[in-house]
């Protein structure tokens, strides 16, 4: 059905949305792949989906710590440049580790990743420059908008390793899929089945609408193309 990613990205914008693949993830065995539901576009249009490129944050007391053990602690906001610069195409800033008392993603960060080429970012926290962000139209997802920032409260730590969003594993290379009813985590290893599998109920779906439209029961329609 798709020999790329790009190609794989257009159907998925054009014919799909979280639900089926989240139904056909059930199906699969993979039970627990969306995030929280709090975490939601900043505008409901939005739509994301490309590759993961994890990021890790952590909780800081101080944007420059005068005395430390660690010499990360006298970088503001840790690493978190390198690990916007290090975005490639089609991937998706996706970060967690940190309590909720800032933002993690803002408008600059957006033009950056725009110039990048990146697929868009979600993030386990806040997300400012609303305004900003919307006039860029780059695809955010966060569990709100909150002005405060995050330079003497957070450091990114690492990038492009595994983490932990909601409690759901997360990997560099993994399918994040996001809209406005919900984030999903696609693991690299059944996303072919997942999006087959998805594309297939889609495109029954419309089937199923056109059959109730002309008047069959749902007991029915659910008999003849086992889907609903």
């Amino acid at each position: 059905m798709w020999s790329n990613d790009k190609e794989l990205f257009k159907i998925a914008r054009e014919e799909l949305f979280t639900a089926l693949v989240g139904d056909v993830l059930d199906k699969l065995g993979y039970l627990h792949q969306f995030v929280a539901p709090d975490v939601k576009p900043i505008t409901k249009g939005m739509v994301v989906i490309g590759r993961a490129m994890p990021v890790l944050e952590a909780d800081v007391f101080l944007e420059e710590a005068e005395t430390t053990n660690n010499p990360m602690m006298k970088k503001p906001f840790g690493i978190m440049f390198e690990a916007l610069d290090c975005l490639k195409e089609d991937e998706v800033y996706i970060c967690s580790g940190s309590s909720p008392r800032y933002a993690l993603w803002g408008g600059l960060m957006s033009t950056r990743a725009i110039k990048l080429g990146a697929a868009g970012a979600v993030v386990d926290g806040y997300s400012r420059d609303t305004n900003e962000i919307e006039e860029l139209n780059f695809p955010t997802f966060s569990i709100g908008t909150y002005a405060q920032d995050q330079g003497p409260r957070g450091k990114v730590i690492d990038y492009n390793v595994p983490i932990e969003f909601n409690g759901i594993r997360v990997n560099p290379g993994d399918i994040v899929f996001g809209d406005r009813d919900g984030v999903l985590i696609v693991p690299k290893e059944i996303e072919k089945e997942a999006f087959e599998g998805a594309i297939e109920k889609a495109r029954g779906e419309k089937l199923v609408k056109n059959a109730l439209e002309e008047g069959m029961s749902t007991v029915d329609a659910f008999a003849k193309f086992g889907i609903m």
